[in-house]
C-alpha cells in the first residue's frame, strides 16, 4: 500500500482495529448459549489476517474488495449466531462495504445481505422469541447503513466533482497565463520593433547617407566638408548609442528634460545639418503626458525620415498645436509626393498608424503626386495607451 493510501484510510484502519479489538472483548464476556465460543475467536482472527494481508487495498482494488467482502458477510452471520452482543461489528461491516464497492446499487445490496446474515445469526444464538426485536434491529441498521452510505456517497461524488473542477479551473489559469505571457512577449517586441525603427534605425540611416555624402566629397576633391560631415557623423553615432541605452534601460528615448518642444526643435535642427533642407519647427512648451509626447516625437521622426528617404523636399514645416482635450503634430514638405490610397510594404507607415491606435490617436495623410506631403496627427492631451479594438482602429485611423 502506497503512503498516499495509506494517509487516506488511516482513520478507517484504526476504526476496523478498534472495532476488532472491541468485538473480540464482547466475544469473551458476552452471553452466549453455546458453551464453547471458539467460531466467533477464528471468525475474528480469520477477518483480521485477511484484512491486514489483502482487504486493506479493497478501498483502491476491486480485486481485493471481491475476494474480502464474502469473508466480512460471513462474519456477519457467524459471530452474531455464536453471541448475539457481537452483532457490533456491524459498525465496521456497514462502513467496509460502502467504502470498497463502487456502484450505489450492489452496496445497498450488500447492506441487505448483511442484515440478512446478521437476522439469521441472531435467531440461531436467541431463538424464535427474539424474531421481532431482530427484525427491528436489523431492519433499522439496514435503513441507517443505506441512507447514511448514499449521504456520503453524494458527498464524495461532489468532492470529486470539485476536484476536477479545481484541476481543471488550474489548468485554465495556466493556461490564460500562458497566453498572457506570449501576448506580453509578442507586445513588447512588437514596441521595441517600432521604438528600433524610429529611433536607432532612423540614426544609422542618416550615419549611411551622411558617409556616401562624405565619400563623394573625397572622390570630388572638396575636404574642406569632411570636417562638418564627421561632426555630425559623430554626433549621430552619439545619439544612436544613446538612444540604444535608453531603449535597453526600458525608456523612451529622445525626450529630456525640456519636453516635446526641445526635442522637435533637435530633431528639426539634426535633419537639417544631415540633410542640408531647412526645417521650421513652431513648438513650444506645453502641459502634455509623457506617453503622448513619446507618441508625437515617433511620429516626428518617421515623417522626417520618410521625407529625407523619399520626398527630394526642398524645406519642411512642423507645427505643434495644443487644445484643452488634444494635442496635434503636423508635418508638411514640398517633395514629390505619393498616392496614400497605394499600400505601402514598409514598417514606417504601420508602425505609426499601429502606435497612434494604441494611444487612442487618429492620424490623416495628404499628398498627391508633385504636391507635397502633409501628416496630421491627434492625440487626447491626458489619456493613457490602451487597446482598442479592431473597430475603434478602423474608425480612427484614416490613411
Amino acid at each position: 500500500m502506497s503512503g498516499e493510501t495509506w494517509v487516506r484510510n488511516r482513520w478507517l484502519h484504526v476504526f476496523f482495529a478498534g472495532t476488532m479489538l472491541l468485538t473480540a472483548v464482547i466475544s469473551v464476556f458476552g452471553w452466549s448459549p453455546w458453551s464453547s465460543r471458539w467460531p466467533a475467536f477464528l471468525t475474528i482472527a480469520v477477518l483480521v489476517v485477511a484484512y491486514v494481508t489483502y482487504g486493506h487495498r479493497g478501498y483502491d482494488s476491486t480485486r481485493a474488495a471481491a475476494a474480502f467482502l464474502p469473508l466480512v458477510i460471513a462474519a456477519s452471520l457467524v459471530l452474531p449466531a455464536v453471541a448475539p452482543s457481537t452483532a457490533f461489528v456491524q459498525c465496521i461491516v456497514f462502513p467496509l462495504v460502502w467504502c470498497q464497492v463502487e456502484r450505489v446499487r450492489t452496496a445497498v445490496l450488500l447492506s441487505i445481505v448483511i442484515g440478512v446474515a446478521s437476522g439469521i445469526g441472531l435467531q440461531v444464538s436467541s431463538g424464535p422469541d427474539a424474531l421481532v426485536g431482530t427484525l427491528l434491529i436489523e431492519g433499522i441498521s439496514v435503513i441507517g447503513a443505506c441512507a447514511m452510505g448514499v449521504w456520503v456517497s453524494s458527498v464524495a461524488g461532489l468532492s470529486e466533482e470539485r476536484r476536477q473542477l479545481v484541476e481543471e479551473l488550474r489548468a485554465t489559469q495556466d493556461s490564460l497565463a500562458e497566453a498572457h505571457r506570449r501576448a506580453g512577449v509578442t507586445s513588447e517586441r512588437e514596441r521595441l520593433a517600432r521604438e528600433i525603427h524610429d529611433t536607432v534605425a532612423q540614426n544609422l540611416a542618416g550615419i549611411v547617407m551622411l558617409t556616401e555624402r562624405a565619400r563623394g566629397d573625397l572622390a570630388t576633391d572638396r575636404v574642406d566638408r569632411l570636417d562638418e560631415r564627421l561632426t555630425i557623423l559623430e554626433e549621430s553615432a552619439r545619439a544612436a548609442l544613446e538612444e540604444s541605452r535608453t531603449l535597453v534601460a526600458a525608456g523612451s528615448a529622445g525626450l529630456s528634460g525640456d519636453g516635446l518642444a526641445g526635442a522637435l526643435h533637435r530633431l528639426g535642427e539634426r535633419f537639417t545639418r544631415e540633410t542640408g533642407v531647412p526645417v521650421k519647427v513652431d513648438a513650444s512648451d506645453c502641459a502634455v503626458e509623457r506617453d503622448a509626447q513619446v507618441v508625437l516625437l515617433r511620429v516626428g521622426q518617421e515623417a522626417l525620415a520618410n521625407i529625407r528617404a523619399h520626398a527630394d523636399a526642398a524645406s519642411v514645416q512642423v507645427a505643434l498645436h495644443v487644445a484643452a482635450e488634444r494635442v496635434g503634430l503636423r508635418i508638411a514638405d514640398d517633395g514629390v509626393g505619393f498616392d496614400p490610397d497605394v499600400p505601402t510594404v514598409g514598417h514606417g507607415l504601420r508602425g505609426l498608424r499601429e502606435r497612434l491606435a494604441l494611444a487612442g490617436g487618429t492620424c490623416t495623410i495628404t499628398s498627391g503626386t508633385g504636391s507635397g506631403t502633409v501628416v496630421d496627427v491627434s492625440l487626447p492631451t491626458g489619456a493613457e495607451p490602451g487597446l482598442l479594438d479592431h473597430t475603434e482602429r478602423t474608425a480612427e485611423v484614416s490613411r
